[in-house]
């Protein structure tokens, strides 16, 4: 771990590749501002680093959440580097069946907490020259069946990032389209499911941790900004035809 001031929020920070991006931020040496509805779950894994991380608890899909998020990094370690909109929920259900204000919470969650926390995180992303790094998926070229509103979202981001990447410039704002991200019992996959990437495994939350800390240090990726990367192993760009 190489000593650094830098500090970050990342949200959604209790589980999966919210978790896997605070773990390789610590092991880089940063102090971070961990955020989710599930702030208890937080204390433990981090608790050997609890003078270098911020727990707070808060509903992103709620307008006040970001404001209230960036003030507490700031009182508590004075600066903030880097911003990472990560939390994300899916309603998985028919399009007859899904309602409006299901609809309108997936896009809260997944899309408008993206903007508000750009929106509040501006004024010291600035002062630092910092970053801002949105987690989108592949969902937001291809689908699946009944994810009309985590399919929009994702889209959403993806749009977001470039427009934000113009009107907070130079703060570099960039995004990252996951694919198939085994969060839980990666050991429990068939041969089949790692057999079907072109990459020759399903993911990790660890291999989309490691191009957040990308993005987010200025000295590797100073020069990229506006963009979206898609980290899938390759599946968005596999042709498959039915025999």
């Amino acid at each position: 771990m190489k000593p650094t001031n830098r500090v970050a929020l990342v949200t959604g920070a209790a589980h999966g590749i919210g978790r896997a991006t605070v773990r390789r931020l610590l092991d880089d040496g940063w102090r971070v501002g961990v955020l989710d509805v599930a702030a208890r779950e937080m204390q433990r894994p981090f608790a050997r680093q609890a003078r270098r991380v911020a727990v707070i608890a808060g509903d992103i899909g709620e307008e006040p959440t970001a404001e209230r998020a960036v003030a507490a990094t700031l009182e508590r370690f004075g600066r903030l580097d880097g911003v990472v909109s990560n939390a994300g929920i899916m309603i998985r259900k028919p399009i007859r069946r899904l309602t409006l204000t299901e609809w309108k919470r997936v896009l809260d969650v997944n899309l408008t907490a993206a903007f508000l926390l750009a929106k509040a995180a501006e004024k010291p992303l600035r002062a630092a020259g910092g970053a801002f790094v949105s987690i989108a998926s592949t969902r937001a070229q291809m689908s699946e069946p009944n994810t009309e509103a985590y399919s929009a979202s994702k889209g959403g981001l993806v749009a977001l990032t470039h427009a934000l990447a113009m009107s907070l410039a130079p703060v570099r704002v960039n995004c990252i389209s996951p694919g198939w991200i085994a969060t839980t019992d990666y050991g429990k996959l068939r041969a089949r499911d790692h057999a079907q990437h072109p990459a020759g495994r399903v993911g990790k939350p660890e291999d989309i941790a490691e191009m957040v800390a990308y993005l987010l240090d200025g000295t590797r990726s100073g020069f990229v900004t506006g963009a979206n990367f898609t980290v899938d192993g390759g599946m968005t760009r596999k042709m498959i035809y039915e025999e």
